[in-house]
């Protein structure tokens, strides 16, 4: 589903704002970053009006812990106590399409108390991430941290044959990515 309208932002220009659904119905509202037609494919790099958020579980393995990515049915179970201690902070946690996010304002950005995270990837050479802690809790006596990352959460869509948003594969990105720098990069 697509809908589109403008918002103003401290006397900015408006920002076009585009709502995409996931295949459960949820939406993310996003910032229309740059609209780009590549062999006549029209392609929107997009930014959620929210901010980001990774809930990771820390397991512990010997020396030291790791932080685990859960899964959709571990973020049901604990998606009330995040909002909670969320909420504390002034901080609305929403159940949006794709990530999870949440509004309001973050706190001051402590650069020692910084999370990085270096995924791996068979495919692709992925640098490390960088998140800021927002918040700790614990359900049924396991851990739990709320992240937001520090790098912008671009998302990368179509539009499909029935004129409806649809974000782009990442092997598909992928693909795309000369066409993408020429494109960017020609501004």
């Amino acid at each position: 589903m697509l809908s589109s309208q403008f918002s103003e932002d401290n006397g900015q220009p408006p920002n076009q704002v585009i709502t995409i659904k996931d295949d459960a119905g949820r939406s993310l509202d996003c910032f229309v970053e740059r609209e780009l037609d590549i062999d006549d494919v029209e392609y929107f790099l997009l930014l959620p009006v929210d901010h980001p958020i990774e809930i990771f579980a820390w397991e512990e393995d010997g020396e030291f812990s790791d932080a685990v990515f859960l899964e959709e049915e571990e973020i049901d179970l604990i998606f009330p106590d995040a909002q909670a201690v969320l909420a504390e902070q002034n901080l609305v946690l929403k159940r949006t399409a794709f990530t999870l996010t949440v509004a309001g304002e973050l706190p001051p950005v402590d650069e020692e108390t910084l999370l990085t995270i270096e995924v791996e990837d068979d495919d692709i050479d992925l640098e490390p991430e960088e998140y800021q802690p927002l918040a700790t809790f614990y359900h049924e006596e396991e851990e739990f941290g709320i992240y937001t990352p520090r790098d912008p959460l671009l998302l990368f869509a179509r539009r499909n044959a029935a004129g409806v948003l649809e974000l782009v594969p990442p092997e598909e990105v992928q693909e795309l990515e000369p066409f993408l720098e020429d494109k960017l990069f020609e501004d």
